[in-house]
């Protein structure tokens, strides 16, 4: 049995195409893997603060030191690091949000990436603790920009998963959703075509 974890960060619970992809792959993943445990974390509809000095405190002052503001913000912190190291796969769902992912999915991101749990620091450089985990990015964008210079989703996304050891990472993205017509239908269609071969 694995455990999968899934990230939501659309700011849109109803029309979402990140969220239609979402329950695309999970409706596959079931249906190839019942017996897998699914965990799916909502960021718009529970936001993770964004990295402030209160997490910063609870990380960094010794336990006596820390107050109940930076005790709660450590503690959110070692719930959300907790799921991801439980997972065998992770799923991002990002719309492209001017040109990047949406800041809930950066708020959690600065949750998760924690020196000495996610990844440490060795003499030749950081070094990731997350090997063989296997993560797939669903995008959905309004314009073309997979490979392009204004694409700062993937070449982002990859180097943070890289960086804490997750390096096997599928993207799939689906482009063109504000283009209209033939476009949006397109898009759509090649996306949910390579989620089909995903489980």
């Amino acid at each position: 049995m694995s455990r999968v974890l899934i990230i939501e960060s659309s700011a849109r619970q109803q029309d979402s195409v990140s969220r239609q992809l979402t329950q695309t792959f999970i409706s596959q993943w079931k249906a190839a893997h019942p017996a897998d445990q699914i965990t799916v974390r909502d960021l718009a509809a529970n936001p993770v603060p964004h990295l402030d000095s209160t997490l910063l405190g609870g990380w960094m002052k010794p336990a006596d030191q820390r107050n109940d503001s930076e005790q709660a913000s450590l503690e959110r912190s070692n719930q959300l690091t907790d799921e991801l190291l439980a997972a065998d796969v992770l799923v991002m769902a990002a719309p492209m949000y001017n040109f990047a992912i949406p800041s809930t999915l950066k708020a959690w991101l600065d949750h998760v990436l924690r020196a000495g749990m996610t990844f440490k620091y060795t003499e030749t450089g950081p070094q990731g603790l997350l090997s063989g985990k296997r993560a797939y990015v669903l995008t959905a964008r309004g314009g073309i920009y997979a490979g392009g210079p204004a694409d700062h989703q993937e070449p982002y996304l990859r180097q943070v998963m890289g960086f804490i050891g997750i390096n096997d990472v599928t993207f799939i993205h689906a482009e063109g959703m504000n283009l209209g017509g033939d476009f949006q239908e397109k898009g759509l269609n090649q996306a949910k075509a390579k989620l089909a071969q995903v489980a």
